[in-house]
């Protein structure tokens, strides 16, 4: 007997004929006799059309109201689920994510779990129940309802593997497991086999939608080996776990193209110490993730008021945290003396990423020929052992996509 968590993503549970089919592949888990634990997203589109009808209300609602509203399209996904168990003759119980023991900080729609304890979710099991708990979501210490972020629901499955010592973790979508790029945007993209939690990681932050990143993150703490699998078929999956020798012997393993990205330029900000730690502190403080950074010395500008020197920094975002960084940007203004702020939302950003990256040179001047051939320029450009980004035009992407993938892949 095994102790199984299975994940079933939005699209997974998207209508009453695909939570029955859910309720389907559990029961047949369950009749071998294994113990299983179900860890479901909101049905697809949900989510969405939450956000849609709290923005139809006010442009930038609180937090706070936001998770109590969101943590409800879970809620419902896990009592259909239920119910659908129920009508095979299958003993289920759905659970929130408080009742299953989640405890998260307070920072709300980005909550980080702090500890999780199953006791619920161990005497439901023992008494025969398949548990279904509701992804994405948490309670602080002090009963107020948290959610984990866009994906949470995978990370929520990851934690409860790890907290429960479950034997297997399966992530279940609507694909066949990690593909070397976007089918939908190269078509000829390959399915791995497996993936070193690293490159995992790196695809998961730099835009490809399988699975949540700090999800994986997670994984990789706590040793956590998943599979990530289509619901939809019986297709083996990519197993996703700690790097081995082999995959070293493959340059490029996947690229990936964030559609989801905003640049943020601030214009003759004072080149001098302290502007920048101030300006990327309130940020963080706002819980605006900053991903690529550029500052540009502008060594004949000077600011006529002062005659300091000063600078162009540039930074990337996803475009859901743009509103609240022009916000936090405008309250700086006065304080830090820059001349003006511009927005970009129309780039996209493009990854390569591959453990073999450590030991082969020479991949970042193909990628930029590649780019080069293609008509595309590069905006900024960030690296790390495995992986090389550019921001680029977003009405570009796919077709640079695609050339790179050729270039590296086939």
């Amino acid at each position: 007997m095994a102790l199984i968590v299975q994940k079933y993503g939005g699209t997974s549970v998207g209508n009453p004929d695909r939570i029955k089919n859910v309720a389907k592949r559990v029961a047949e888990y369950r009749s071998r006799g294994d113990q299983v634990v179900v860890v479901v997203s909101a049905m697809s589109g949900v989510t969405d059309n939450l956000i849609k009808l709290a923005k139809e209300i006010m442009s930038l609602p609180s937090e706070r109201e936001m998770d109590m509203l969101l943590a409800t399209g879970e809620q419902q996904t896990i009592a259909l689920t239920a119910i659908a168990l129920h009508n095979l003759g299958v003993k289920a119980v759905s659970l929130t994510g408080a009742q299953a023991g989640i405890v998260t900080d307070g920072v709300h729609t980005k909550a980080k779990i702090h500890n999780i304890t199953p006791k619920k979710v161990h005497e439901l099991l023992d008494q025969g129940n398949v548990v279904i708990v509701a992804g994405f979501q948490g309670e602080t210490r002090e009963g107020q309802i948290t959610t984990l972020g866009r994906g949470g629901s995978d990370l929520t499955a990851i934690a409860l593997a790890a907290a429960l010592k479950a034997d297997l973790c399966q992530i279940y979508t609507d694909v066949d497991g990690v593909y070397t790029a976007d089918p939908r945007i190269v078509p000829n993209a390959k399915k791995l086999p497996e993936i070193s939690y690293d490159e995992m990681l790196e695809l998961a932050s730099l835009g490809a939608k399988v699975m949540q990143s700090r999800s994986v993150e997670f994984a990789k703490k706590f040793g956590v080996v998943f599979e990530v699998r289509s619901s939809l078929n019986e297709n083996p999956g990519t197993i996703v776990k700690e790097e081995t020798k082999s995959m070293e012997d493959v340059v490029v393993r996947g690229v990936a193209l964030d559609k989801n990205q905003a640049k943020v330029t601030l214009i003759g900000v004072p080149d001098k110490p302290g502007v920048a730690a101030k300006v990327f502190k309130a940020l963080g403080d706002a819980t605006v993730n900053v991903d690529m950074i550029v500052q540009n010395i502008s060594h004949g500008s000077l600011q006529t008021a002062t005659n300091t020197p000063t600078t162009d920094i540039s930074f990337t975002t996803d475009k859901a945290d743009l509103l609240k960084a022009q916000k936090v940007i405008d309250g700086l203004k006065k304080e830090l003396g820059f001349n003006d702020v511009l927005t970009d939302e129309k780039i996209g950003k493009l990854s390569i990423v591959g453990v073999g990256m450590k030991s082969h040179t020479g991949v970042a001047g193909k990628m930029f020929d590649v780019l080069a051939k293609e008509g595309v320029n590069i905006g900024m450009i960030s690296t790390s052992e495995i992986k090389i980004s550019v921001t680029i035009d977003l009405a570009k992407g796919e077709a640079a996509t695609r050339a790179v993938h050729a270039a590296f892949i086939g």
